[in-house]
């Protein structure tokens, strides 16, 4: 009669087949899964905070999110290529947008009193490009942003393109480009904000 194998001996064996999880450079296996290749998960996770942090108007955390040359750009039409030397809804560097931060939080700001509330909503996210040498994505997606204001509710819907770096804390902005499709309606008053 065979000999039964003792309890310690069938965990040791169980604990041998199963796989541990990988690591990429030290990482935790989920952080390890996001650096090592899955760039889909980590650009929608970093879409859907900027739009939180859109909707919490934290605006110095929000152009924290830029590189030191980062840019806003809405233009005025879908044909356009360039937002040098056009007209444009807004094409914005950190300083001008700083400029925009400091007019918000301004007590005399009348756009402001009673302040806005936004909704963002981020889907269809695809990453068109990605170097894995530079760290560098193109990524476009729509959104639809709702905005409450003075009894109000007014919709702005459109494609986001994104041009991002991956740095040591995370990704960045180079460049934040926005196509409304109701870019030509008519509004009481003009966007104050960044969408």
């Amino acid at each position: 009669m065979a000999k039964k194998p003792s309890r310690q001996r069938v965990a040791k064996s169980r604990a041998r087949r199963i796989k541990r999880p990988r690591t990429h450079r030290g990482l935790p296996a989920r952080a390890a899964r996001i650096a090592g290749g899955d760039s889909q998960r980590a650009v929608e996770q970093f879409l859907y905070r900027q739009a939180e942090i859109l909707d919490e108007r934290r605006w110095d955390e929000w152009l924290g999110l830029f590189t030191a040359d980062g840019h806003y750009w809405m233009p005025a039409s879908e044909e356009q290529t360039t937002g040098d030397g056009v007209p444009n809804i807004f094409y914005e560097d950190l300083d001008l947008m700083r400029v925009r931060v400091g007019r918000l939080g301004h007590p005399r700001a009348w756009s402001q009193q009673p302040p806005n509330r936004t909704s963002h909503i981020v889907s269809n996210v695809v990453i068109e490009r990605e170097d894995a040498k530079t760290g560098e994505l193109v990524v476009r997606s729509k959104f639809h942003v709702a905005e409450f204001r003075l009894d109000t509710l007014r919709h702005f819907l459109g494609r986001y393109r994104h041009h991002l770096k991956r740095t040591a804390s995370g990704y960045k902005i180079a460049l934040q480009r926005v196509d409304l499709v109701n870019a030509e309606g008519p509004y009481e008053y003009v966007l104050q904000y960044w969408l």
